[in-house]
């Protein structure tokens, strides 16, 4: 199976299926000399593993994470980093009653046309489990950015009709609400319409945010290699990601030129931008402002709600969805948006060091 490695430098390849012996991912291009433990990592797959509230499933795993290799005396060594999450709580019974049919929404058809067989105990590599390895390698990555002055801010714009306010954005509330929302009333209001999408034994979908501050000029590359183009593929290869802004996104089809376009002024020698419409990239290159992304996810697709469907011989039947599933992917996929960013940058900083002949000279000869 290809298509499970991201990167040029900075690369990392994911392994593992929902309901398998583990999880995890091999990272290469870690420069030695990262400070860097367990720890470190824990925190990020903390953010996304479930059974925290009663908007994720009650599927019980601390995912906690092993570093096999790469790190010594609590720095990297520059070798690949190999990092392991065991799966403790798969119940694998729960979804033998859809091995031989195909579960609306899901990857079970597609799967299956593709290779002829498919793993229907939570959906293998097609499972949300998949991005452990992701969050692992993004934590690394937000690391290092951090020592560069980069930083990140994600959370949840919106879930299903519920939108926050920028009058009560604040960003302390990010970790401490369930749904990742920076503002408490839309929090609470988002609450009040999952418990209703739960009574009905159904889900819902949202939109995830993603600021960065502190990326230079000159991120990216014009044509094929544009750095907007490839967080659209890093955002939109999570598995619920159903389209990708950046900037005003698909708001700057009512807008004109006048209202779109950023202007520039000199800022006591810097050069900068009055306003940030672009979302921090022209022609497909870092312009030093805020980069603001956003990821649309769709509704959870297992929902307890009868459904109607196909085995795998065409044969039309009902099915009614076991297990535990999130009535909202949201909140958990907050960090896999950021991991995902932050792969992305740091791989495009990385390739930039040699975008100068001036850099490498610099380089070389400090």
């Amino acid at each position: 199976m290809a298509g499970s490695t991201y990167g040029t430098i900075f690369k990392i390849t994911t392994w593992g299926e929902s309901h398998g012996t583990a999880l995890g991912v091999v990272i290469d291009g870690c420069p030695a000399g990262l400070s860097l433990c367990e720890d470190d990592i824990q925190i990020f797959l903390d953010r996304r593993k479930p059974g925290q509230n009663k908007y994720s499933t009650p599927r019980k795993e601390n995912d906690t994470v092993k570093i096999l290799s790469g790190v010594f005396d609590g720095k990297t060594t520059g070798t690949p980093i190999s990092l392991l999450v065991e799966n403790t709580s798969a119940r694998s019974q729960d979804y033998s009653q859809i091995a031989s049919c195909y579960r609306p929404g899901h990857a079970d058809y597609t799967f299956d046309a593709k290779y002829g067989f498919r793993d229907y105990r939570g959906g293998g590599r097609s499972s949300g489990r998949e991005t452990i390895g992701r969050v692992a390698a993004g934590a690394i990555a937000v690391k290092l950015l951090n020592e560069l002055g980069i930083c990140f801010t994600t959370f949840t714009r919106s879930i299903g009709p519920v939108c926050i306010s920028e009058e009560n954005f604040d960003s302390s509330l990010i970790t401490k609400t369930p749904t990742c929302m920076p503002d408490l009333a839309a929090n609470n209001h988002a609450e009040e319409y999952l418990k209703s999408c739960m009574e009905a034994q159904d889900s819902c979908g949202g939109v995830i945010e993603c600021q960065v501050t502190g990326i230079p000029a000159g991120l990216g590359d014009p044509v094929f290699e544009k750095l907007d183009a490839n967080l659209a593929k890093a955002l939109v290869s999570i598995g619920s990601v159903k389209a990708f802004e950046i900037g005003e996104g698909v708001n700057v089809t009512n807008l004109k030129g006048s209202e779109n376009n950023d202007s520039f002024y000199n800022n006591d020698g810097v050069i900068q931008k009055r306003t940030n419409h672009s979302g921090g990239t022209l022609g497909g290159i870092s312009d030093g402002s805020t980069l603001i992304m956003r990821a649309h996810i769709k509704p959870t697709p297992s929902i307890f709600t009868s459904q109607e469907t196909v085995d795998k011989e065409g044969n039309e039947v009902t099915i009614n969805i076991k297990g535990r599933h999130d009535p909202v992917i949201v909140p958990r996929a907050v960090v896999v948006v950021e991991s995902m960013a932050a792969l992305t940058i740091l791989d495009a900083l990385l390739l930039n060091m040699t975008s100068k002949m001036d850099s490498v000279i610099n380089f070389y000869n400090n």
